[in-house]
C-alpha cells in the first residue's frame, strides 16, 4: 500500500471515530438518551472504503454502504469536498447527518439508503438489473459498476439470498458485493466458520467469489518454512478462538494462539518476537488496501456474472476495543480519543481539517475528487400520461380486470408505452397482466426461443420485452420496483414501473416496500385480489391489514376504487405523478365483478369533470339522499353493492342515507391531517378540508364499511365530528362464499342497516 493511501486511511479512521465521539461526549441533547454510533463497525471498513473511493471507483459508479459504516462514508465525502465541515459535529442531529446513509436526507450524495440490514446489499443488484433494462430499451448509458459494502451478519437475512437467487439478477457482471467479514454480529462472535458455506451459496447462484483473507505480513509468513502448517491452522481456527486472541499480547497471546497447535505451527512463529505477534496475527486482507485493489480489479475482469469479495477484517481495527465481543456500540473514552488523536498526528486545533493539498496524500485526494466528479446531465424527457385510457368498462366488472385492461390500453399509446415496465413475483397472469405481456413481451437480456403454444399467454422473451418476471419473492418485487422507480436518478431514464402482487402478501414484502418508499422511489403497485372478498381461498389468502399499511406508509398514496372508470382515472393520474417522480401508489383491488350502473348514475348527476375531481380527491357521494339524509354510509372497494342495498332498505323504512364511495382513504386523511396541523401551528380551529366537506354531510352520523380492519376507516367519525359505527374485518377469515364471509364479518346489508340505526341513535 502506498504511503499516501496509508495516510488517507489513517485520517478517515480518525474522522469517523471522532464524529461519533463528538456526537456522544460533546453534544447536550437534553433528553438523556444515548446518541450512539458505531465506532468499531466503522473501523472495520475504513480500509475497504479507502480502497474503493481513493483507488477504484469512477464517477458513474454507484455504491451502497453498510448502515453502521455511515461515519466512514461521511468522512470520505468530507475529504473529497462533498460535505461541509459543519456536518462533522452534527452526526445524528436534527438537520445533520443521519444515523444510517439516506439518499433523501443526507447532504453528501448517498446513492442507496441503508438501515434495514440486507436491503442495502440487494438494492445495487436491482439497480444494475434496472440499468440493463434501460440500456436495452433506451440505448446504453455510461458504464457503471454497482457496489454493495455489507456486513457479514447481513448474510443471515433471507432477503439477501432471495435477491441473489432470482433469475432477474443473473449475469450482472457490473455488480460487486464486498462483505466486511469481521466475524461479529451485534450480540456475539459469529460461531463456527461460515464463509465456506456462504461462498458455496454464491457460487451455486452463479456468482464469482473472491477471498481477501490475509495481509502482506501473514502472506510472507506463509511463504517461510512451516508456513503451510501455519496457514492451515489459522484457516481451520473457529471464529471464537481467533477472536479470543484480541486484547492479548506477548506470552499470553502466544499461549492462546498455539493452544492445541501441532509442532510445525509452533515452530513457524517461534522466531516472531512477542511484541510483533499480535501485529502479525491481526494482519488481515480486509486492511490491506493493495490486496483489496487487486481483488476489485479481478472482479472487473469477470463481466458475465456478479462478484462477491469476502474481505477479512477486524471489528474495531486500530481501536482499543478491537475484536471485543461486545464492541458493537462501545464508545472510546476521552482519554482514548486523546491518544488516538496523537497517534494520528493531529491536535485539537487541526483535528477536523482536510488533508493538506500540498502534501502527496492531499494531492491524491484532490486528484480523486476530480476523477469522481459527476458531470451535469441533461434532464431526459418524461412520459406524458393521459387523464384516462381508452378502456371501456362493461356493465359488470372487477377492478382487477379493469386494471389489466387499462395497462393494455396504455401500451397502445406511443407517448406512454415505451416507459411502461411491469413486474410480478410469478403472479402476472393471475393478476391480469396477461394482456400487457402479450402486447409487450417479457424482458430478457438476449432473445430466447419460445416453446409454449399457449393461445392465452404469448410468453415471448427478449431485449424488447417490457415485463420483468420474478420468482416467488415479494421482497424482490418491492426491491425491483424501488430501483425501477429511481431509474431517472440512477440511470438517467424515468420509467413508469407497475407491479402486481397478491394483496395478502404485501406484508411479506413490507420491509422492502418501506425501503423503496423511504428511498423516494416512484412506482405503482396493485395488491389484488384483496380482503375476505377472496372468499373461497380462506384466511391465509384474505388480507385485512393491508389498507392500514397503505394508509400509514409515508411516501405512498393508497387507493381502493370500486368502479372501473374511477380506477381508470386514478391509475392514469398516479402514473402521471410517477412520471414526475412524486412518490409511490398502492392500489388495493378485487376480483369481484360489480354492477357499474351506480357509478354511471353519479356520473350523469355530477358530470365527468366534477366527478373525476372528487374521485381523485378521495371521495364522492355515490348516492345522494338530499337534505333528508339522517345517516351516511362510507365504504371503499368491493363492499359498495352491500352498502347500496342497505341504503335502499333504510329508505324503505323511512331512513334516508347518503352513500359515499371513498376512493382513497389516504387522500382524505392527508388533507385532514394537513388542516389539523395547520390549525395547531397557528392556534386556530382546524378547517375541514374540501374533499371531506364535499362528500360528507355536516353533523350527520356515520357508518364506515370496509373489507379490511375496521379501524382503517374509523377515523372519519373523528374528522367529521359525528357518531361513527365502523364495520370491517377484525378477525381471520375462512373459506366460503362472498355472502358467507360478509355475513360472518357483519358486512351484509342487514348488519349495515342495524349499524346505521345505531349511529342515528348515538346522535341522541
Amino acid at each position: 500500500m502506498s504511503a499516501e493511501l496509508r495516510e488517507i486511511e489513517r485520517r478517515v479512521l480518525w474522522l469517523a471515530v471522532r464524529m461519533v465521539d463528538a456526537a456522544n461526549r460533546e453534544r447536550d441533547t437534553g433528553d438523556g438518551v444515548k446518541v450512539g454510533g458505531h465506532q468499531a463497525s466503522s473501523a472495520s471498513l475504513v480500509s475497504v472504503l479507502t480502497a474503493l473511493y481513493f483507488g477504484h471507483l469512477g464517477p458513474a459508479d454507484r455504491v451502497s454502504v453498510k448502515p453502521h459504516a455511515a461515519p466512514v462514508f461521511h468522512a470520505i465525502a468530507y475529504l473529497l469536498g462533498d460535505l461541509d465541515r459543519s456536518y462533522l459535529t452534527r452526526l445524528r442531529a436534527r438537520g445533520g447527518l443521519q444515523a444510517y446513509p439516506s439518499r433523501t436526507k443526507d447532504p453528501d450524495g448517498v446513492d442507496f439508503s441503508t438501515g434495514s440490514v440486507g436491503l442495502g446489499a440487494a438494492a445495487p443488484l436491482f439497480a444494475a438489473a434496472t440499468r440493463r433494462y434501460v440500456d436495452a430499451h433506451f440505448g446504453p448509458r455510461a458504464p457503471s459498476r454497482f457496489v454493495a459494502v455489507l456486513g457479514d451478519a447481513e448474510l443471515d437475512e433471507g432477503s439477501v439470498w432471495e435477491a441473489v437467487a432470482d433469475p432477474a439478477t443473473a449475469g450482472l457482471g457490473n455488480v460487486m458485493w464486498v462483505v466486511d467479514l469481521n466475524r461479529q454480529s451485534l450480540d456475539r462472535v459469529v460461531p463456527g466458520i461460515r464463509v465456506a458455506q456462504w461462498a458455496a451459496q454464491f457460487a451455486a447462484a452463479g456468482w464469482h467469489v473472491v477471498e481477501v483473507k490475509y495481509g502482506s505480513k501473514l502472506r510472507a509468513a506463509f511463504a517461510r518454512a512451516g508456513g503451510e502448517a501455519l496457514r492451515d491452522w489459522i484457516d481451520r481456527m473457529p471464529n471464537e478462538h481467533y477472536q479470543s486472541l484480541f486484547g492479548l499480547t506477548g506470552e499470553p497471546l502466544r499461549k492462546q494462539f498455539l493452544d492445541g497447535a501441532p509442532a510445525p505451527v509452533v515452530a513457524a512463529v517461534a522466531d516472531v518476537p512477542d511484541d510483533e505477534l499480535a501485529v502479525l496475527l491481526q494482519d488481515l486482507g480486509g486492511h490491506d488496501v493493495a490486496a483489496l485493489l487487486d481483488a476489485f480489479a479481478e472482479c472487473d475482469r469477470v463481466t458475465d456474472r456478479p462478484s462477491v469479495v469476502f474481505a477479512y477484517t477486524v471489528k474495531g481495527w486500530h481501536l482499543p476495543a478491537a475484536g471485543h465481543p461486545r464492541n458493537h456500540s462501545a464508545l472510546l473514552t476521552g482519554e482514548q480519543i486523546d491518544a488516538l488523536r496523537t497517534a494520528s498526528g493531529l491536535t485539537t486545533d487541526d483535528e477536523w481539517d482536510r488533508l493538506d493539498p500540498t502534501t502527496p496524500a492531499g494531492a491524491l485526494v484532490a486528484a480523486r475528487q476530480a476523477a469522481l466528479a459527476r458531470p451535469a446531465v441533461a434532464e431526459p424527457p418524461r412520459p406524458v400520461v393521459p387523464a384516462r385510457s381508452g378502456v371501456r368498462v362493461g356493465a359488470r366488472a372487477s377492478t382487477q380486470e379493469t386494471f389489466g385492461r387499462v395497462l393494455t390500453d396504455l401500451a397502445r399509446d406511443p407517448a406512454v408505452a415505451p416507459y411502461l415496465v411491469t413486474t410480478a413475483p410469478d403472479v402476472a397472469t393471475s393478476t391480469n397482466l396477461a394482456g400487457f405481456i402479450n402486447r409487450t413481451g417479457i424482458f430478457a437480456p438476449d432473445a430466447r426461443t419460445t416453446w409454449s403454444t399457449d393461445p392465452v399467454l404469448r410468453w415471448v422473451e427478449g431485449p424488447e420485452g417490457q415485463h420483468i418476471e420474478l420468482g416467488i419473492s415479494e421482497m424482490n418485487l418491492f426491491m425491483l420496483l424501488g430501483q425501477l422507480g429511481l431509474a431517472g436518478e440512477l440511470s438517467g431514464q424515468p420509467l413508469l414501473p407497475v407491479g402486481t402482487v397478491y394483496d395478502p402478501f404485501v406484508c411479506r414484502g413490507l420491509d422492502a416496500f418501506i425501503y423503496a418508499a423511504y428511498s423516494g422511489a416512484s412506482f405503482v403497485v396493485a395488491g389484488t385480489p384483496s380482503g375476505v372478498t377472496l372468499a373461497p381461498e380462506g384466511g391465509a389468502h384474505q388480507s385485512t391489514l393491508t389498507a392500514s399499511i397503505g394508509l400509514e406508509l409515508p411516501g405512498v398514496t393508497f387507493a381502493e376504487p370500486a368502479y372501473g372508470a374511477a380506477l381508470d382515472w386514478q391509475l392514469c393520474a398516479a402514473l402521471g405523478e410517477v412520471a414526475a417522480g412524486r412518490g409511490a401508489f398502492y392500489f388495493r383491488l378485487t376480483t369481484r365483478p360489480i354492477d357499474q350502473a351506480p357509478f354511471e348514475a353519479a356520473r350523469a348527476r355530477l358530470g365527468d369533470a366534477v366527478l373525476r375531481r372528487q374521485v381523485l380527491a378521495g371521495a364522492y357521494r355515490l348516492r345522494d339522499a338530499g337534505p333528508a339524509a339522517v345517516v351516511q354510509l362510507a365504504a371503499s372497494g368491493a363492499v359498495l353493492p352491500e352498502v347500496l342495498a342497505a341504503a335502499e332498505e333504510l329508505a324503505e323504512e323511512g331512513v334516508e342515507a347518503h352513500v359515499v364511495d371513498v376512493t382513497s382513504l389516504d387522500r382524505l386523511y392527508a388533507d385532514w391531517q394537513a388542516a389539523v396541523r395547520t390549525g395547531i401551528r397557528s392556534a386556530r380551529v382546524p378547517a375541514l378540508p374540501g374533499a371531506l366537506r364535499t362528500a360528507f354531510a355536516p353533523g350527520v352520523p356515520l357508518v364506515t364499511v370496509h373489507d379490511a380492519a375496521s379501524h382503517a376507516m374509523a377515523w372519519l367519525g373523528s374528522a367529521l365530528g359525528v357518531p361513527c359505527v365502523p364495520l370491517g374485518v377484525d378477525g381471520f377469515g375462512q373459506s366460503g362464499s362472498v355472502a358467507d364471509l360478509y355475513a360472518l364479518h357483519d358486512l351484509e346489508p342487514g348488519a349495515i342497516v342495524n349499524a346505521a340505526l345505531s349511529a342515528v341513535a348515538l346522535r341522541g
